[in-house]
């Protein structure tokens, strides 16, 4: 799908797991990446693989959870690469404890980063997206942006936060060639998913091993999710294809959860 030839595209979390995937998949596909995060040897490493594809690349530091670093961020991606009319909101942090063991600053630094970041992101990069009449945001949220689950309090309501984003600008910009949806999975094999069987095996004194089988059983197909699975509907998300597609919570989980 070189559909996306001419295009530049902005991934945030962009140096490993699901943003990494992401990354690559848009380049196959045709689109000039930048990509972001917090630490400059993995966006090196990811905007290497990308010019190996032979696409154009940029590696920025950068943490959405500050405004001042999101607008930095625009003028070096513009600068190196051009207008980003795809926004991918990958950018996330994880964390579990029961509610009263939740901390201020666990609550702060989720919402922080998981829905304010990809606010700041939005606002800074949309209004491009109408001036050229296209554009494609792709925030990815997680299936605890459509289901509530124990231990998960700070995480879930910051997810639940970017999915009502996501619907409320998806209709803000519907008639202007925009579109705007949240990838919803459940857990993905990345190193967010080691350190959630790590916490498991902690609580309840399992191995690692048993405690991975119990992320796994999650999902009616026994499994966790791909990196690789998530990139590829992110990508579609990003075609003309699915151009009417929008304001859309689309589930990547083996069917655990319908409707």
């Amino acid at each position: 799908m070189a559909e996306l030839t001419g295009r530049v595209a902005l991934i945030t979390g962009g140096g490993r797991g699901i943003g990494r995937a992401i990354a690559v998949s848009l380049a196959h596909a045709g689109a000039d990446v930048a990509v972001s995060g917090r630490n400059a040897d993995v966006l090196d490493e990811t905007a290497g693989a990308i010019r190996a594809i032979g696409r154009r690349a940029a590696a920025i530091v950068c943490d959405v959870a500050e405004h001042s670093q999101v607008d930095a961020m625009l003028i070096r991606v513009k600068k190196d690469l051009g207008d980003p009319l795809i926004l991918v909101n990958n950018a996330g942090i994880a964390g579990s404890a029961k509610l009263s063991e939740t901390t201020d600053d666990m609550w702060e630094a989720m919402l922080r980063v998981n829905a304010t970041g990809a606010f700041f992101c939005m606002r800074a990069v949309v209004p491009i997206m109408l001036e050229a009449k296209w554009g494609r945001v792709v925030n990815i949220a997680s299936i605890a942006a459509r289901a509530g689950a124990a231990y998960i309090a700070a995480y879930s309501a910051s997810k639940h936060a970017l999915l009502g984003l996501t619907r409320a600008v998806a209709t803000e910009v519907a008639a202007k060639g925009v579109t705007v949806n949240a990838v919803c999975p459940g857990y993905v094999d990345t190193e967010m998913s080691d350190r959630s069987a790590a916490f498991i095996s902690v609580r309840t004194g399992r191995n690692e091993n048993d405690a991975r089988k119990i992320l796994e059983g999650f999902s009616p197909q026994k499994r966790l999710m791909t990196a690789e699975e998530v990139a590829g509907l992110a990508t579609y998300l990003c075609s003309e294809a699915a151009r009417g597609i929008n304001g859309q919570g689309i589930v990547l989980d083996g069917g655990a959860l319908q409707g």
